[in-house]
């Protein structure tokens, strides 16, 4: 019995490093086939539709409305929420676990977010921002 359940247990350790190091990749393969059939799925429905549309405006429309637009980001915002993960990992671990390990990366994860908001202020994405820091460079 005592052979058993060392076999048992080599067999579990051996299973879990496997699953340990094939993890990243299983979850990387259920995106892509989740992403490629939102893909086809998007396609096979603008072609049903494009089936019972006479005018060719109307697709054209339709076309570009499927279109996605990426939006430029907003390193303020972003540079925010880091701070906050950073603040939060800090606290975690100076009220909740006493050791030193984890405030050390709260404290980079605090300071990766002040830089954001940095970048943020130095690249500004709104027309209007950049309208204004173009004619603030001109007036000197």
């Amino acid at each position: 019995m005592n052979g058993f359940i060392d076999t048992f247990n080599g067999a579990l350790a051996l299973g879990i490093g496997y699953v340990a190091v094939l993890m990243p990749v299983l979850i990387l393969l259920v995106i892509f086939v989740y992403d490629s059939r939102n893909k086809k799925n998007r396609y096979d429905t603008l072609i049903t539709i494009s089936k019972n549309i006479n005018d060719p405006d109307d697709i054209k429309e339709i076309l570009e409305s499927l279109v996605e637009r990426k939006s430029p980001t907003d390193y303020r915002r972003s540079g925010v929420i880091t701070i906050g993960v950073g603040v939060g990992l800090f606290l975690f671990d100076k009220i909740g676990l006493g050791t030193d390990v984890i405030s050390g990366v709260g404290l980079l994860v605090l300071a990766i977010g002040v830089g954001q908001i940095i970048a943020g202020y130095l690249y500004p994405i709104e027309s209007e921002e950049i309208n204004k820091a173009v004619e603030e460079f001109e007036k000197k």
